[in-house]
């Protein structure tokens, strides 16, 4: 008997555990899953481009004649005004080559004299039938050669004193002198780098689009757009140049290789900050009017493609897939596949399946 009431108060605890729970499981409400209804909204759109940033001018200073490097009257480093003397290449052998050529100058001078008051003389005695017509052509001839070698020493002497001035290198505009790689004593030839100026007054900011952005910009699918259009530039650490930007020019053609164009915007630096041949960020801001945005975590994804769980009037959620314009921040652009008024589920997506009844809890978002 005693086994037998064991048994029978066993089953009895059982059955009461049972019902416990099961009435514990009937009085637990469903787990709120928050939802956002999706609505048109503006907004700016800011997209980043890698820059090239190119000094407005930076050319290379080169001799234009053989000789020793005199003179180095510039550091690097150094701002420069336009005409600036910069280096000086021993003169001695120009010097005298300008001496040389003023000589020989001087003497074809001399000689066109002799010959024009030659043909003078004749011409008064062919006039008077003393000496034939032929003496006067033979005059006028030998006047002419004279007159020739004239101009040749004349020639000449320019050219001795234009190689005379390239000994004087000086600034061909207002800059700053980059890296000197001689020293005093170095022997150059024509041709032979002796510096670079850099005039970063303003500078440029090369950077490429691609051919579907290019083209959304200009048919302001995502906003307005100009070639005046203000930009901004983040530097290499990663803050804000303090001047606005404008976007000046625009290329011809798209590049066959990336399949992208190149814009060049201008910015001024008149702290001397950006450098040719630095690196950035350009930002390009465009105005989003009535688009309908879609937070990242709402969406995800399925053989890249991207879909949401979309909510119907009987708390049922649907996977729906959308196509996505563009990322922007934390959000997704739609494209095509959701309209504005659709609900749906904000987060939780992992623990959810298509086809749930879910007990919603209306989010607001700010888009």
């Amino acid at each position: 008997m005693t086994g037998q009431f064991r048994a029978a108060a066993w089953g009895i605890f059982i059955f009461l555990v049972s019902c416990q729970s099961k009435n514990q499981n009937t009085n637990l409400e469903p787990e709120q899953i928050p939802v956002v209804r999706l609505a048109h909204s503006d907004t700016t759109l800011y997209t980043g481009y890698v820059a090239d940033i190119q000094a407005v001018q930076n050319v290379e200073i080169r001799a234009k004649v053989d000789g020793f490097l005199e003179k180095i009257l510039v550091d690097e480093g150094a701002v420069v005004k336009k005409g600036q003397p910069l280096f000086l290449i021993n003169q001695s052998e120009y010097i005298n080559a300008v001496a040389r050529t003023e000589a020989q100058l001087a003497n074809a001078a001399a000689e066109e004299n002799a010959a024009q008051l030659e043909v003078a003389r004749v011409r008064t005695l062919a006039e008077k039938n003393v000496v034939a017509a032929s003496e006067l052509k033979l005059a006028e001839a030998k006047l002419l050669a004279s007159q020739a070698k004239v101009k040749e020493a004349k020639s000449a002497h320019d050219l001795a004193n234009m190689q005379l001035s390239y000994t004087s290198i000086r600034a061909p505009f207002d800059g700053i002198v980059n890296r000197i790689p001689l020293k005093t004593g170095s022997l150059v030839n024509s041709g032979t780098l002796l510096t670079t100026i850099s005039d970063n007054k303003s500078v440029y900011a090369y950077f490429n689009v691609s051919e579907i952005e290019y083209l959304q910009l200009r048919r302001k699918e995502q906003g307005a757009f100009s070639d005046s259009a203000s930009v901004s530039l983040v530097l290499a650490d990663g803050t804000t140049y303090p001047h606005k930007g404008k976007i000046e020019t625009v290329e011809a053609e798209f590049d066959e290789t990336t399949g992208s164009i190149a814009f060049r915007a201008v910015f001024p630096n008149p702290t001397r900050l950006l450098k040719h041949g630095a690196t950035g960020r350009v930002s390009l801001s465009n105005a989003a009017n009535n688009i309908v945005l879609v937070p990242q975590k709402s969406v995800f994804e399925i053989q890249d493609k991207h879909f949401v769980y979309v909510l119907d009037g009987n708390n049922q959620i649907r996977q729906k897939s959308f196509k996505p314009a563009r990322r922007v921040a934390q959000y997704y652009i739609v494209g095509e596949g959701l309209n504005a008024g659709d609900t749906i589920v904000y987060e939780g997506i992992q623990s959810l399946r298509d086809g749930m009844t879910i007990n919603p809890h209306f989010t607001s978002v700010s888009f």
